[in-house]
């Protein structure tokens, strides 16, 4: 006579247990403003996240691009630097759809139809192109141009929008790597030959992840370009908020400044044709 009352308890246990995940599904929050945690902006970033969009893997730092975007973002909503909580998460988890222990998430996600249907999207706060990033004893150096490039071994990180500019504009298929660190690893040891990537990320790699790098070109500039803008939950009663800030600072020139201060002009960069 107890298996009953053992279905009764499973069932019952069931039901908590799925109202609590619909509960945390929820892109409205947990708390009266809409945030995981009342009175506080919790951001996520990845790991590592690098330079120039986080300086030292510092982003409570406020250093970089994207953390200084995101402290601007989180005063103009009326949260104080000491609010700002910072998280890790991974680039696919983040634009993946389900529960989310974020508010924000600020890595360089690109806008696209595809991962709005899975998650928010903010508006831009930065627009770039795509960039050619290789070695000084790489076959690609000198490939400035579209039919010289589409020549050589290309390769992207997943999930990134560089996927479909290599296929765009090249008309080649590219090797996917897991992450931008593979790519340059497989550069290294002549995988490869490029890896293409945004611009700021591409002088990045030239700079600091390899010995004999260079941004030999970048791809030209569509009408809207790659426009960043920051992740939040499916239904987030912040991206509202998100997109007022980021027309504020806009339109009173923060960004501007911030992208002066941070991500250095490299507009030199010859585009290829």
């Amino acid at each position: 006579m107890t298996r009953p009352l053992r279905i009764s308890i499973a069932v019952a246990t069931a039901a908590v247990a799925a109202l609590a995940l619909s509960s945390c599904a929820s892109g409205s929050g947990n708390s009266a403003d809409g945030t995981v945690t009342d009175g506080k902006l919790t951001i996520a970033t990845g790991q590592p996240a690098y330079s120039p969009w986080v300086e030292d893997n510092k982003p409570q730092s406020g250093k970089g691009f994207e953390s200084a975007v995101a402290y601007a973002v989180a005063k103009e909503m009326g949260y104080a630097k000491s609010d700002v909580v910072w998280k890790r998460s991974t680039f696919d988890s983040a634009i993946a759809p389900g529960p989310k222990d974020w508010d924000l998430n600020i890595q360089q996600f690109s806008i696209d139809a595809k991962r709005k249907k899975a998650v928010d999207m903010s508006s831009a706060y930065y627009t770039t192109t795509q960039a050619v990033v290789t070695t000084s004893g790489s076959k690609a150096v000198d490939d400035t141009t579209i039919d010289s490039l589409k020549k050589d071994a290309i390769g992207v990180a997943t999930g990134s929008t560089s996927i479909a500019s290599v296929k765009d504009t090249l008309g080649v298929t590219p090797q996917v790597f897991n992450s931008n660190d593979d790519a340059v690893l497989a550069l290294k040891s002549g995988q490869i030959d490029a890896i293409v990537t945004d611009l700021p990320t591409a002088f990045y790699m030239a700079a600091a992840q390899l010995d004999d790098g260079t941004v030999s070109a970048q791809f030209p500039a569509d009408d809207k370009g790659d426009q960043f803008g920051f992740v939040l939950p499916k239904g987030s009663e912040l991206t509202s908020k998100v997109d007022k800030a980021l027309q504020t600072l806009d339109d009173d020139g923060t960004l501007k400044q911030l992208q002066t201060k941070w991500l250095s002009s490299e507009t030199n960069t010859p585009v290829l044709k």
